[in-house]
């Protein structure tokens, strides 16, 4: 059973609130772990580098696994984004869709928040309504970017620029996974950064903040508290070369 939750007033988080999002924190892990969505080994990435695990959140494709995730979502959102402080939802097509919807449920049924949510068709329509985005009018709104993880930054940039077209304000991204590592190769990138830290510098311009319910240091916690000391040290590795030393 989880512990009760009480929403912060004044950005406050309260210590229930706080070991509610650890307890979704290792459900997740542990979760995505059961059904493969999250491995430790080795793996080649798109960026040639080597990493230590891989995380793959289509696979979270379940009721019930869909419902571990955008509990998780809602209670990082009201922990780190105050009440009444944002007003829609947005999903990127097309992972983005789902975690938009249940997060918005989650919101509503767990923290008595009612938030309405919206997502964009990868064509505009010009037929019917029409138009790029399905859901809520985004025009004038405070609008949070769900998605499931930032790479390149890519997706979110995309988002963000078609949400400014329509009207809307973005305050923030949250994600459920952020590697904490600065960009590039093989070769790490002298005063290089990391996606998240780009994405709030040149995409929200310094005007939004990029919260995940999983960071790098986070699994490497829970490998060390599970006593997996093989997969502990490879993390451990990898972030002494690759992590971010913000």
């Amino acid at each position: 059973m989880e512990p009760s939750i009480s929403v912060p007033t004044g950005g406050r988080v309260t210590a229930n609130l706080a070991g509610a999002m650890q307890l979704h924190r290792t459900n997740f892990i542990t979760s995505a772990l059961l059904i493969g969505a999250l491995k430790f080994g080795s793996f080649t990435l798109k960026s040639g580098r080597t990493s230590p695990y891989f995380f793959n959140a289509g696979l979270l494709s379940s009721g019930p696994l869909l419902d571990t995730l955008a509990s998780a979502y809602a209670t990082l959102i009201v922990t780190e984004f105050e009440r009444g402080s944002f007003d829609v939802l947005f999903g990127p097509a097309y992972k983005g869709i789902a975690l938009a919807g249940a997060t918005a449920l989650c919101l509503h049924r767990d923290h008595d928040l009612p938030i309405s949510y919206a997502y964009n068709r990868k064509e505009k329509k010009d037929h019917g309504e029409g138009g790029w985005v399905v859901g809520a009018d985004l025009k004038g709104k405070r609008v949070l970017v769900l998605d499931d993880v930032i790479t390149a930054g890519t997706a979110i940039r995309e988002a963000v620029n078609g949400i400014r077209q329509e009207g809307g304000h973005v305050v923030g991204v949250v994600v459920a996974l952020d590697r904490e590592e600065v960009g590039g190769g093989i070769d790490v990138t002298p005063g290089g950064k990391s996606a998240v830290r780009d994405v709030e510098e040149t995409v929200l311009n310094g005007e939004g903040k990029v919260k995940a319910v999983v960071r790098m240091r986070d699994l490497m916690e829970w490998l060390s508290k599970e006593g997996r000391e093989d997969d502990s040290k490879g993390m451990q590795e990898y972030w002494a070369r690759y992590g971010v030393k913000e």
